[in-house]
C-alpha cells in the first residue's frame, strides 16, 4: 500500500499558487481487491521542518480536494505535505513523499515593482523585440531567491546569461482589462555574491499585437508594452534584498525586429547582443525604460501549468512541388514552431512559411487568410547557427523552405511541439484503425488548440477562445487530460467579461476582443457556456468549489435568459442564432444556415441550462433559486413541445439536430413523442446512408440519442461512414487532426471555399466522449470518479474496444473483446472507489470493488452492417 504525494488544488507544480488553504488530494496504490480507505493523517510543516498541523488519525474516506486542515497560507509561505492512510487493518501506510508548497504574493501590497515600458514614443507596428537590463551587486551569500515576473505582452527572463525556466510564450492570456497572470521562479541557483544581472527580452503578443480576422486590430490592451518583475533575494540571516522593476532600468532592441503571433518572426543574427543579461555588459547606448502605474487589473497566480515544448518531429519526407519549391512534410498536423541548424554566409536570409495541408502540390496557404505564418532568419556567418522562434507559433504539418544555403539536410529541421503542459489522463484503442486514427486526431487537436486558453483554431487570423466550441468540447477534453487548472481559470476570465457587461452576457470569445462586433446579442451554445462547462468540471473532477466560484456568472447568464425567454412569450425567440454551426448542409459562404432551426436550439439550451443551475444551486444550498430554475426548465420545456414537436413526436426541424437535442435534454413530455421521434431519427439518419448532417450543436449528441432511441447499431454505421460528410472520411483523406468542416478538403484534393476552412478544429472531435462512455463504457456515475459506471456497448464491426482514464484515485480501465459467441469485459476499479456494471444482456446492473475484474457473457453479433433507406430513383454509389 503506497500513498502518492499529494496534490494541492489542481496544481502540477505547486511553486507560487494563489491559494491561501489549499486543498489536498492523494490516491493510494494497491492490489488489495476491494480497498477502501477508512482513515487518513495530515502532517504539514514548516521551511525548517517543524509542524504546523497534525490532524491525527481522521475516520473518512475522503481522498480528493479534502479541506486544508493547517493554518492559514500567507505570501511567500512555504509548506511540506505528507499523508498516510487506514485501510480495514489497524496499522497505516507509510508516510507519503513530501510535497513542498510555496505560495506567491497574495496581496497587491506585496508588489513593490512597479511596470516599466521600453515604449517611450509610438512606433509604427509591428514592433521588434526589446531587451530589458538591470545590474545589481549582492554582498553577502543567497540562502535562496525567487522571481515574480509578468508582462504586458510575452516576456523570457534571462539571470546572468541563463534563460529563467522554460516557460514559453509567459505569461499567456487573460483578460488583461481584468486578471493579469504572473509566474514565479526559483532562481536561487542562477545567483551569486558579487555582481549579477537580471534581462527581459519582452515582445507584442497578446497585449499590443495584433488580433482578430479581416485584418484584426491592434493594441487592444494599450500601446506599451511593459515588463514587471520583482526579484526577492533571502540572505543566511534573513535579511531580503528586493530588484524590482523601475525607471534604473535600460532597454534597447536586438535581433528580433518583429514577431507576432499571426504573422511569425524575423531574425537578424547579425544584431545579436551577446552577453546582454550578464553583468559588465555595455548599455551606455541603451535608453532609460519609463514607469508606468501599478496594474489596474488583479495580479493572479496560475491555475494552470504553462505553455511549454512538450515534443519534438522530424520530417518525414522532403517534397519538392510542382513550382520546384521546396516543402518538408513533418507526417502530423501540429502547433509550434520550426527549429533549425544552419551554416552560410553573413547577411543570407532563410525563409520558413507554414501550412497545414497541400493543395494541388503547392503550399495551401489561402485558409491563413491574412496570417503570413512566416518566419525569417538572417545568418551571423559564424560557422553553424541554431534558431527556433521566440514569441510566435503556427498551426502546421507542411514547411516550405525558401534560399536554403546549400543542399537542405532535413536533419537540420525539427518541428517543436507546443501547448498548455497538461498532464494526460484518457486514452481509447479499439480493433478499427481508422476509428483509432479519428481519436488519436482528436488528442491532436486538443494539443494544438490548448494553447494557453482552449482556441477555435491555431492557424489562421483567429485564434480566439470561442465559447461554444468548448462547450461541446469540454466532455472529452476532460477525460483526455487534466484541464481543470487551464480552464477553471479561463472561467474566471469568462466571468469578469460577462459580469462587466450590464446584459450578463457571456461573450463570445474570451479574452473578448470582439465586443459587440456581432451585434452584442447573446448566442446559445456559446453563451451556455457560463453554466456547462463549470458543470462538466464539476463532474469530471469533482470540485464542488468551480460551481461556487462560477455561480455569479452562472445565475447572471440565466436570468438573462429567461428573459428572453419572457419576452418572447415563454420562447426565446431571435431572427439569427450561430446555432447548429456549420451543419453539412450550410454553403461555404454561410456557415450558419443549418437544417436545424435556431430558436429550436436556442430554447432546447436554454432547458437544459435551466436543470444543471437547479441542480448547481441545490449543491450550494441556494434553495429559492434551485425552485426558480426547475420552473424555468418546465416552462421553457413545455412551450418547446408546444411549438416544436407534433404529438407524434415529428419535430419541427426534420432534422438529426433537432431529434438529438429533444432526446438527450428530455424536451419530449409523451412516451408516444419520444417513441416517434426515435424512429424518426432513426428513419432519417438511414435515408442520409449513414452520413452525418450535424452541426456543433448536434454533433456532441447524434451518438447518444441513436442509442436512446435504441439504435446503437446506427450509431455505430455512423461513426464508420467514410463517404463525405462523416467522421472518418477526413481521416481517408489523410488527416491528423480534426477539420473545422465536414468537407473541409473536397474529394478533388482541392481545399473548400468557404473562408473559415480550419485543418485544426477540435468541436466536431466531440464524439469522443461518446467512444469513451459508450463504445468502450467507460464513465463517472458521481463526480470526480468516485463511483464508476461501466457500460460497454459493443457493435459494428469491431471486435475489441478499450478506454482508461486516470481518476484523482487511480487508473480506471474498461474494455471488451468478443470471442467467437462470448462477451469478454475486462475492467479495472481503482482502490477507494466502486463501480456499477452494466453489461449486454444483463437486466440490472451490479456494484465491483476496486480490483481487476474478468466478466464473460454470451454474446450475439448484430445484424451488420444496418440497412439504409434509399430513394427508389437514386442511383447507386
Amino acid at each position: 500500500m503506497i500513498v502518492t504525494a499529494p496534490v494541492l488544488e489542481h496544481h502540477r507544480e505547486p511553486l507560487g499558487i494563489g491559494e491561501s488553504r489549499p486543498r489536498l488530494t492523494w490516491r493510494t496504490e494497491t492490489e488489495t481487491p476491494d480497498w477502501t480507505q477508512r482513515a487518513y493523517r495530515v502532517e504539514i510543516t514548516d521551511v525548517d521542518g517543524a509542524v504546523l498541523a497534525d490532524t491525527g488519525r481522521v475516520v473518512s474516506a475522503d481522498s480528493v480536494l479534502v479541506e486544508w486542515p493547517g493554518p492559514v497560507l500567507g505570501s511567500r509561505s512555504r509548506v511540506g505535505v505528507r499523508v498516510q492512510v487506514w485501510g480495514a487493518g489497524a496499522e497505516p501506510s507509510a508516510w507519503s513523499p513530501v510535497t513542498y508548497a510555496e505560495t506567491g504574493l497574495l496581496a497587491p501590497a506585496d508588489w513593490t515593482a512597479r511596470p516599466v515600458t521600453p515604449d517611450r514614443e509610438r512606433s509604427d507596428p509591428p514592433l521588434p523585440a526589446a531587451l530589458l537590463h538591470r545590474t545589481f551587486t549582492l554582498d553577502r551569500p543567497v540562502t535562496s531567491a525567487r522571481l515574480y515576473i509578468t508582462a504586458y505582452g510575452v516576456y523570457e527572463a534571462e539571470i546572468n546569461g541563463t534563460r529563467v525556466g522554460d516557460h514559453v510564450l509567459a505569461p499567456g492570456w487573460t483578460s488583461y482589462h481584468h486578471r493579469l497572470r504572473y509566474q514565479i521562479f526559483d532562481v536561487t541557483g542562477l545567483l551569486r555574491p558579487g555582481d549579477n544581472a537580471i534581462g527581459a527580452l519582452l515582445g507584442e503578443g497578446w497585449y499590443t499585437g495584433r488580433l482578430g480576422f479581416q485584418g484584426g486590430r491592434r493594441n487592444l490592451y494599450g500601446d506599451q508594452r511593459a515588463l514587471l518583475a520583482q526579484l526577492e533575494v533571502t540572505h543566511p540571516d534573513g535579511a531580503v534584498t528586493t530588484i524590482a522593476t523601475d525607471e534604473s532600468w535600460r532597454a534597447t532592441t536586438g535581433p528580433i525586429l518583429r514577431s507576432e503571433l499571426y504573422d511569425g518572426e524575423a531574425y537578424d543574427a547579425r544584431l545579436a547582443r551577446p552577453g546582454w543579461s550578464e553583468p559588465g555588459h555595455d548599455t551606455a547606448d541603451w535608453s532609460p525604460v519609463t514607469g508606468l502605474p501599478a496594474p489596474a487589473a488583479e495580479l493572479v497566480a496560475p491555475t494552470g501549468p504553462p505553455v511549454r515544448r512538450v515534443q519534438t518531429l522530424a520530417p518525414v519526407e522532403v517534397i519538392t512541388t510542382p513550382s520546384g519549391r521546396t516543402v518538408l512534410d513533418f507526417g502530423q498536423n501540429l502547433v509550434g514552431r520550426l527549429r533549425i541548424r544552419v551554416s552560410g554566409p553573413a547577411g543570407h536570409t532563410v525563409t520558413l512559411r507554414h501550412a497545414e495541408v497541400l493543395e494541388h502540390g503547392e503550399l495551401g496557404v489561402r485558409p491563413l487568410r491574412v496570417a503570413r505564418a512566416t518566419d525569417t532568419y538572417t545568418l551571423a556567418g559564424q560557422g553553424e547557427e541554431t534558431y527556433e522562434p521566440r514569441f510566435t507559433f503556427h498551426g502546421f504539418r507542411y514547411a516550405q523552405v525558401d534560399n536554403w544555403p546549400g543542399e537542405l539536410d532535413p536533419s537540420a529541421v525539427e518541428a517543436v511541439v507546443l501547448h498548455t503542459d497538461m498532464a494526460r489522463t484518457g486514452w481509447f484503442q479499439s480493433s478499427h484503425a481508422l476509428v483509432d486514427r479519428l481519436h488519436e486526431n482528436v488528442v491532436w487537436g486538443m494539443r494544438g488548440n490548448f494553447l494557453d486558453i482552449p482556441t477555435d483554431c491555431p492557424q489562421r487570423d483567429e485564434r480566439l477562445g470561442w465559447t461554444g466550441d468548448i462547450q461541446v468540447f469540454a466532455p472529452t477534453a476532460s477525460f483526455l487530460y487534466d484541464c481543470s487548472g487551464m480552464l477553471g481559470g479561463w472561467l474566471r476570465d469568462l466571468a469578469a467579461e460577462q459580469l462587466a457587461r450590464a446584459d450578463g452576457v457571456p461573450p463570445l470569445v474570451v479574452p473578448d476582443i470582439l465586443g459587440d462586433a456581432f451585434g452584442g446579442t447573446p448566442h446559445a451554445v456559446w453563451a451556455d457556456v457560463a453554466v456547462l462547462l463549470p458543470w462538466t468540471l464539476y463532474r469530471r473532477f469533482g470540485d464542488l468549489e468551480v460551481l461556487r466560484t462560477q455561480y455569479p456568472s452562472m445565475r447572471a447568464w440565466m436570468e438573462t435568459a429567461a428573459r428572453l425567454t419572457e419576452q418572447g412569450g415563454g420562447l426565446w425567440r431571435q431572427d439569427f442564432q450561430l446555432g447548429d454551426w456549420l451543419d453539412p448542409a450550410a454553403p461555404p459562404d454561410d456557415p450558419g444556415a443549418a437544417r436545424t432551426n435556431g430558436d429550436l436550439v436556442a430554447n432546447a439550451h436554454v432547458a437544459r441550462s435551466a436543470d444543471v443551475l437547479a441542480e448547481t444551486a441545490r449543491l450550494l444550498g441556494e434553495k429559492d433559486d434551485a425552485v426558480r430554475y426547475e420552473e424555468l426548465a418546465r416552462s421553457v420545456r413545455a412551450a418547446f413541445a408546444m411549438e416544436f414537436v407534433t404529438p407524434a413526436g415529428l419535430m419541427a426541424s426534420d432534422a438529426q439536430t433537432a431529434y438529438a437535442l429533444a432526446l438527450c435534454f428530455s424536451l419530449l413530455p409523451t412516451e408516444r413523442q419520444r417513441q416517434g421521434a426515435a424512429e424518426r431519427l432513426a428513419l432519417i439518419v438511414r435515408k442520409a446512408g449513414f452520413r452525418i448532417a450535424t452541426g456543433f450543436a448536434g454533433t456532441p449528441l447524434i451518438c447518444d440519442a441513436l442509442c436512446a432511441a435504441g439504435e446503437p447499431q446506427l450509431a455505430y454505421r455512423m461513426l464508420v461512414e467514410k463517404g463525405c460528410p462523416s467522421w472518418l472520411y477526413p481521416v481517408t483523406m489523410g488527416a491528423t487532426t480534426v477539420w473545422e468542416r465536414w468537407d473541409s478538403m473536397l474529394p478533388d484534393g482541392s481545399i473548400n471555399p468557404g473562408e473559415m476552412t480550419s485543418f485544426n478544429h477540435y468541436a466536431l472531435g466531440a464524439v469522443a466522449d461518446w467512444l469513451h462512455r459508450t463504445v468502450a463504457g467507460l464513465e463517472a456515475a458521481e463526480p470526480g470518479w468516485r463511483r464508476l459506471r461501466i457500460a460497454p456497448v459493443p457493435g459494428g464491426d469491431l471486435s475489441f474496444a478499450k478506454a482508461a482514464h486516470e481518476t484523482p484515485y487511480g487508473r480506471a480501465e474498461a474494455g471488451w473483446t468478443i470471442e467467437g459467441d462470448t462477451l469478454v469485459v475486462e475492467i479495472r476499479v481503482p482502490p477507494n472507489t466502486r463501480a456499477d456494471v452494466q453489461l449486454p444482456g444483463d437486466e440490472q446492473p451490479f456494484e465491483v470493488g476496486s480490483g481487476h475484474h474478468i466478466f464473460r457473457r454470451p454474446y450475439t453479433t448484430p445484424v451488420w452492417p444496418p440497412a439504409a433507406v434509399r430513394h427508389p430513383f437514386a442511383s447507386p454509389e
